[in-house]
């Protein structure tokens, strides 16, 4: 409904209300009439602007399930005012909305059921394990957005603008971050009236620069009044629910949207539950709406991170109902506040989707063990919670980041953006670590069931890569999931050196093919008796390494 005629509208309601229709009195003169019309239509005239002002500053929703404060205030003032059966019938309209008020406020501690089935995930054990060929996209977005400053004066009248909000996505096959470039003030947009474009650089590689893309916007966040996107989404759409900021996606030709979340209430006015989005091309202002299911290719963030978020809060703390969650939290699990849009992190997984990480930890101080983690797919919603294996336990985000602070306390390094994967079967924290600058220094792995197992590089193929390594060495097996090509090879031994890890003995050992390789006795308990000249057959994972992992080793004669 036009903001104009819902404010017409509930300003005579209101009026109509607040208005003493009837009088112990009978009036005696004309000029009595006269007034009592006067002071109706001034009660009109000052009405009507206030809501009108409340709704165009607020943005609020148009529904008339949103008047209900409003409600209570006109029905008391009007029971105040008016006088005999008058009175009774007003003081009646006050009791109800005072009866919906308390419903609306209360809403919240009844329906966390409700909140817990909508936001209710599939549960699995872990996660399939990462292909140790692919890139992670882990460039921080500290060090991304300290880049993209750096680069600012290739935008044209740089005083007029700033940085907006950063964000990662797929832009035609590619990881990036996405960066638009806002208004820096009324008077700025005033004089500006259009942004010049917005800011790309990839998400995988920590050397890459920063781009500026040229494309004219008129309604983005930073503009006022008609032209801010918020309020023309909400012109176009008055009664939709949105939740969540307006985030930018862009297409694979180069061209930016605004998109937001939009969904309905769980019940009452309270909780949320994503249905679809609206899009808005900033250059036009053409506005439409998608259900989720119908929502364009190149949308990757159809679910807003703050919609995520709040289901994830829903599914940990409402398990048992709202006072469980209160007091007894039994079941209850805390999502991390470590991620890096709206306290989850956006990653892809290895076809390219983007799902939404978040880990959970114990609602108990001090504790930093990870009860599981969650993925949800960032154009659908639906989530899966992951349990990892019951019989270890696992370090949650905050803890992976006390032991990279610890284990730079003198140069004063901190990690950012945490993110669990299983690399080669381990559960395992991969985490960017920047000096005090922003500045991105190296690339931090450490097992999240064995903290002691942990390796950092300068990219994170490498410490991928010497993270297999290490996991060998401390006496863990690896698992072959990747999709590096297996291969096997004979041939003959020419050195060999072995070295005792806790229970187990790790291998390494050269053929005279002049390659190295390396295999645990936990899973290959025979060759603790390699010796020089032994003729074998190798089974190992071509990945590329100084010592290819060993799958399985045959040594003639022993077999």
């Amino acid at each position: 409904m036009n903001i104009l005629l819902f404010s017409i509208i509930v300003g005579l309601a209101a009026a109509l209300v607040i208005f003493p229709i009837s009088s112990n009195k009978k009036p005696v003169k004309k000029e009595k009439k006269n007034n009592l019309t006067g002071a109706m239509i001034g009660i009109v005239i000052c009405t009507i602007p206030v809501i009108f002002v409340f709704y165009y500053i607020t943005n609020l929703d148009r529904n008339f399930s949103s008047i209900w404060i409003l409600a209570i205030i006109v029905t008391a003032i009007g029971a105040f005012f008016a006088t005999g059966k008058e009175r009774l019938i007003k003081v009646v309209l006050f009791l109800i909305s005072l009866i919906v008020g308390i419903y609306f406020l209360s809403a919240g501690l009844f329906n966390a059921d409700e909140k817990y089935q909508a936001s209710k995930m599939i549960e699995k054990t872990e996660i399939e394990s990462f292909d140790e060929n692919e890139t992670p996209a882990s460039v921080p977005p500290k060090f991304a957005r300290n880049k993209m400053r750096k680069s600012f004066g290739q935008v044209p009248n740089t005083s007029f603008y700033e940085l907006g909000n950063l964000q990662i996505q797929k832009v035609d096959g590619k990881y990036v971050y996405i960066a638009p470039v806002e208004f820096s003030g009324l008077f700025k947009w005033w004089n500006g009236e259009v942004t010049p474009g917005y800011f790309t650089l990839s998400a995988t590689d920590s050397s890459a620069n920063p781009k500026f893309i040229k494309s004219e916007m008129s309604y983005t966040p930073s503009s006022y009044f008609n032209k801010n996107v918020e309020r023309h989404m909400r012109s176009s759409f008055p009664e939709y629910i949105f939740y969540g900021d307006p985030q930018l996606e862009i297409d694979d030709d180069g061209k930016p949207f605004y998109i937001r979340s939009y969904g309905e209430f769980i019940s009452a006015r309270n909780g949320f539950k994503v249905e679809g989005i609206v899009v808005t091309d900033p250059e036009n202002g053409n506005t439409k709406k998608y259900l989720i299911k119908d929502i364009p290719a190149f949308i990757d963030g159809a679910v807003s991170p703050e919609t995520v978020s709040l289901q994830n809060s829903y599914f940990g703390n409402y398990v048992h109902g709202f006072l469980n969650s209160k007091f007894g939290k039994k079941d209850v699990k805390l999502p991390s506040d470590e991620g890096t849009e709206a306290n989850v992190s956006p990653i892809f997984d290895e076809n390219g989707d983007m799902f939404y990480f978040t880990d959970f930890t114990s609602p108990k101080e001090g504790v930093d063990s990870m009860l599981g983690y969650s993925l949800t797919d960032a154009r659908t919603g639906k989530a899966t919670y992951y349990t990892g294996n019951l019989e270890e336990s696992y370090m949650d985000s905050e803890g992976a980041l006390e032991i990279i602070e610890k284990k730079f306390i003198e140069k004063k390094w901190d990690g950012e953006m945490p993110v669990l994967y299983n690399f080669y079967g381990e559960a395992s924290w991969l985490t960017p670590v920047l000096d005090s600058n922003g500045f991105l220094q190296n690339y931090f792995i450490v097992s999240a069931a064995n903290p002691e197992i942990s390796v950092y590089a300068n990219t994170p193929n490498a410490a991928i890569k010497q993270y297999k390594t290490a996991l060998q060495r401390g006496g863990g097996s690896v698992d072959g999931t990747s999709n590096a090509e297996e291969k096997q090879i004979s041939g003959n031994v020419l050195r060999v050196y072995k070295e005792k890890v806790g229970d187990y003995t790790i291998v390494s050992f050269l053929l005279n093919n002049r390659k190295s390789y390396i295999v645990s006795s936990e899973s290959n308990p025979l060759a603790i008796y390699l010796k020089e000249q032994d003729k074998v057959n190798v089974t190992y994972q071509n990945t590329g390494e100084a010592f290819l992992p060993v799958t399985k080793i045959e040594i003639d004669g022993l077999e």
